[in-house]
């Protein structure tokens, strides 16, 4: 049976800004160079929720006061497996923000997201979330060189 990661990511919004992980640090990291949410891999048993707010914790220093599910993205990756991500939005947090292992934190204005570079089929949810979707399924699909090939939202195959 191939790998199956279980995940999550969230995009926490504040006063029209996105907090916004650049990852530059890791060696061999799939995410490398690219502008992504924060978020990550479920310990044994988590849920969702518990997921989230550790991972958020961890990589921000931030303790979430309100979110919500967005979404489940089923990614398969060429040569690399398929990862189940549960999509998280928050708009409260508490704390102040810690310097992160895995790259750069950075508010970054809602009206610049789409310019930083990042992968392809997140372009797909954060526009989904921008236009305030209701809970949505995303199955997005990536050859060995990082190329979105399929995108299917809801069941219906998306032009990529």
């Amino acid at each position: 049976m191939a790998d199956i990661k279980l995940t999550t990511l969230c995009y926490i919004r504040s006063k029209g800004n996105y907090l916004m992980l650049y990852r530059n640090k890791k060696k061999e990291d799939p995410n490398g160079g690219k502008w992504i949410g924060v978020g990550g891999h479920f310990e044994l048993c988590e849920s969702p929720d518990e997921c989230l707010c550790r991972e958020v914790a961890e990589e921000t220093g931030l303790k979430l006061t309100s979110w919500q599910s967005r979404g489940l993205i089923t990614f398969c990756f060429d040569g690399w497996g398929c990862e189940y991500m549960h999509l998280f939005t928050a708009d409260s947090f508490e704390g102040k923000i810690t310097d992160c292992d895995e790259g750069e934190l950075a508010w970054i204005p809602e009206s610049e997201l789409m310019s930083l570079p990042m992968w392809e089929g997140d372009r797909i949810f954060l526009r989904l979330i921008a236009e305030d979707a209701s809970y949505f399924n995303l199955k997005l699909c990536y050859n060995k060189d990082g190329v979105l090939t399929d995108a299917i939202l809801n069941g219906e195959v998306l032009a990529v």
